[in-house]
């Protein structure tokens, strides 16, 4: 005999999976962008490039735009499409310069048919104006003592020469052009998430720029001033 057949229940509707939870706290992307947030992207794209998911030059690239980034919403495309983004890593640990100051004024170093030096132990300022017409700029960064992560140095040099010396315990980025002249950053990886950041741009127009590391010269008190910068934190 024939067995009747049962009607089949309905089967519901799976529920959709909940959208991810954004990265930021701010979803149009118009959240001012603190040094934390560009640090925490940064170590993604350097997680990223050890792993080979992109090459030496899209790195230096998106570096490049992590540290120009104004908001949140232009650093979150830089690592849209890397795994680490995706899974909701910890964010890393704000750095400990303190925080974050409203940008002052430029310092300006010029330099026409003279020559202009700045070295030994001075304060570095966020952003250093250098500009070279027929004349010569050298910045020592050497025995500098920097209050924040990032240092920006717009060069310029115009039938001149400006360089830029560095400790090899610190980052180093740079982008500009040589027309009809030499335009070179030697880039740098610090070992400490913490160091220094300094980035050169600009362009040399029948001149040199150029920024590179000074063999054997380190920032020897970094982790101690860093902290002791922790320590007034916590303090405070």
């Amino acid at each position: 005999m024939d067995l009747e057949k049962q009607p089949q229940q309905p089967v519901a509707p799976a529920e959709p999976a909940p959208a991810p939870r954004p990265a930021y706290a701010d979803p149009e992307g118009s959240l001012r962008a603190s040094d934390a947030d560009r640090d925490r992207i940064a170590d993604i794209l350097r997680d990223a490039l050890a792993e080979g998911r992109i090459d030496a030059e899209e790195h230096s690239d998106r570096i490049d735009s992590v540290y120009r980034a104004k908001t949140v919403g232009e650093l979150e495309p830089l690592v849209r499409d890397l795994p680490a983004a995706r899974s909701g890593a910890a964010p890393a640990p704000a750095p400990l310069y303190g925080p974050e100051e409203a940008e002052g004024p430029a310092d300006n170093l010029v330099a026409v048919f003279s020559s202009t030096t700045r070295k030994g132990r001075w304060r570095v300022g966020r952003k250093t104006n250098a500009f070279s017409l027929f004349g010569n700029i050298e910045i020592d960064l050497t025995e500098a003592i920097f209050a924040q992560r990032l240092t920006t140095i717009n060069a310029t040099s115009i039938f001149g020469n400006v360089e830029v010396r560095v400790p090899e315990n610190i980052s180093l980025r740079g982008s500009g052009t040589g027309i009809f002249g030499n335009f070179e950053v030697v880039t740098l990886e610090g070992a400490d998430p913490q160091a220094p950041l300094v980035v050169v741009n600009g362009y040399a127009v029948f001149g040199n720029v150029e920024a590179k590391p000074k063999r054997g010269k380190w920032i020897t008190d970094l982790q101690g001033r860093v902290q002791d910068k922790l320590r007034k934190r916590l303090d405070g």
